[in-house]
């Protein structure tokens, strides 16, 4: 069996406790070396293997896991924040469908929810924005012409970009002729819920001036949307005048 597991967004307790069960289960860990917390292999067992996919191809990932399966063992195969997001998971699971190979995934805590939580934000604020949309620049992996920074821009919703630490000032501009005014409230939040988390606020146009500022070029989420503004209005859902299905509506 392989177990695809989440690792969270970084800070080792903010694994899920499912998660945590089955790395201390595992005959063998592979886990992504240049982003997940190493403070997690302190779960794993005193014999477990642990193979860091950093230095691996696709082709060595499987075979490890294959070998493992021979052996009627357990591998965890651990990737950074949700397995859901850039992780790069399907390409693994089509070839253990084609192998035979028994696998499940267990969901972790996104970098975009730590970076909420770095922020003290919500990305979902009445009256500003009611949708997040999830992106990043295109690099040495295309990004579909239909998904362009600027397309995306256009409805001004609240953007959250991986993955483009290294492009700000072309990032900055693509959202600006996109759509969003340069004073937009922006934010940079580098390793959210790591011990070196830092987090710098800014405005759109400034994203690029920012980053250099702090020496930040990897690693970190870009926010950017009225939400980390001051103006919004009340939630309808707690408002003593919106009936719900468990309160009455009290008249003004």
């Amino acid at each position: 069996m392989v177990h695809f597991v989440g690792a969270g967004c970084g800070a080792a307790d903010l694994i899920t406790l499912r998660g945590m069960r089955l790395i201390s289960e595992a005959d063998a860990v592979i886990y992504a070396g240049s982003l997940v917390n190493p403070e997690l292999l302190g779960y794993a067992a005193d014999d477990c293997q642990i193979f860091n996919s950093a230095k691996m191809t696709l082709n060595e990932v499987i075979e490890v896991m294959k070998t493992a399966e021979k052996s009627e063992k357990t591998t965890v195969r651990l990737h950074t924040g949700d397995p859901s997001i850039y992780g790069a998971i399907r390409e693994q699971m089509d070839r253990l469908d084609r192998l035979g190979i028994s696998y499940d995934v267990t969901p972790g805590v996104s970098s975009f929810c730590g970076a909420a939580a770095a922020l003290r934000a919500e990305y979902t604020l009445p009256d500003i924005s009611q949708t997040v949309i999830l992106t990043r620049m295109a690099g040495r992996t295309p990004v579909p012409e239909k998904e362009s920074i600027e397309s995306l821009a256009a409805h001004r919703a609240t953007m959250v970009i991986f993955l483009s630490t290294g492009m700000l000032a072309e990032l900055s501009k693509r959202l600006i002729i996109g759509g969003y005014s340069p004073e937009t409230p922006a934010a940079i939040v580098y390793k959210a819920t790591w011990v070196d988390e830092k987090v710098c606020r800014c405005k759109l146009a400034e994203l690029a001036e920012t980053a250099a500022k702090n020496g930040i070029t990897k690693t970190a989420l870009i926010a950017v949307g009225d939400f980390l503004g001051d103006d919004y209005s009340l939630s309808k859902l707690y408002d003593p005048t919106f009936e719900t299905e468990f309160r009455k509506a009290v008249e003004k």
